[in-house]
């Protein structure tokens, strides 16, 4: 057992949130009870992983989607109000990390994804790109190379169950590929630049067909949720083995 003050510290420590300028706060977002014995970890602070908390009997949750983003306007209402009155019913914590959670070296959103796959970061700065250095470039563990861009598709597909959308013209083999879980299709850039032969996150928007036809790095999208779904569970895991907590993933199954 421990309280969530000490959980709040032990976050922090490991997640450094001072480090990141990100699109809302990391932390504890919600107040609960003061004895926290259990953590049930998921990627978005949705209705139905509250549910399932309270179902689980969890003093606390830990997510990468929290309850409050920058820009919003402070109403609570609708979705907001379920959510807000179901965890202060049931006296639940949630602690949410956005850009420390991606970004954690060993246990974040991206070495996770890329530990799925099979993919190792470059050594130093080289393995590291884009904006706040979120991006991860490597290669596979096993030094070898994929035939294609569509092979490389196939075995995303198959690791994360989930369809994957691929733009490639190339028609290379693949050795150096960059990866950044989420929404993260605006890094597509920088990943070029960095000497990608394709790129991986979780969505695709109309720009980033064209840059990989035109420059011939080859892009898949396999999904937001579907990308970010191991640093959540690390993160939790780890804290809770630290602190003598019992702890639990919950994954609330999202097509995007």
């Amino acid at each position: 057992m421990t309280d969530r003050i000490e959980l709040l510290q032990a976050f922090d420590t490991l997640l450094q949130p001072e480090r990141f300028k990100d699109h809302g706060p990391n932390g504890l977002q919600v107040e609960g009870r003061l004895q926290v014995k259990k953590i049930v970890s998921g990627v978005t602070a949705s209705l139905a992983l509250i549910e399932a908390a309270v179902a689980a009997q969890a003093d606390a949750i830990f997510v990468h989607h929290g309850l409050f983003w920058r820009g919003q306007d402070g109403s609570v209402t609708g979705w907001m109000k379920k959510r807000l009155a179901l965890l202060l019913a049931h006296d639940i914590n949630v602690y949410a990390y956005h850009l420390p959670l991606d970004a954690h070296p060993e246990l974040g959103n991206n070495a996770q994804l890329g530990l799925k796959l099979g993919l190792k970061a470059l050594d130093g700065p080289s393995g590291r790109f884009g904006e706040q250095a979120l991006g991860f470039l490597g290669q596979r563990s096993d030094g070898a190379s994929f035939q294609s861009a569509q092979a490389l598709a196939d075995h995303v597909k198959n690791l994360l169950n989930r369809p994957v959308t691929l733009v490639d013209t190339a028609q290379v083999a693949i050795k150096n590929i960059a990866w950044c879980s989420g929404g993260a299709q605006g890094y597509f850039d920088a990943a070029i630049v960095a000497g990608a032969d394709a790129f991986i996150t979780g969505e695709i928007s109309e720009p980033q067909a064209h840059y990989a036809r035109e420059c011939g790095v080859a892009f898949l999208a396999c999904g937001h949720h579907a990308s970010e779904r191991y640093g959540a569970p690390a993160v939790a895991a780890q804290v809770a083995a630290q602190l003598g907590l019992a702890h639990e993933f919950i994954d609330i199954d999202n097509p995007a």
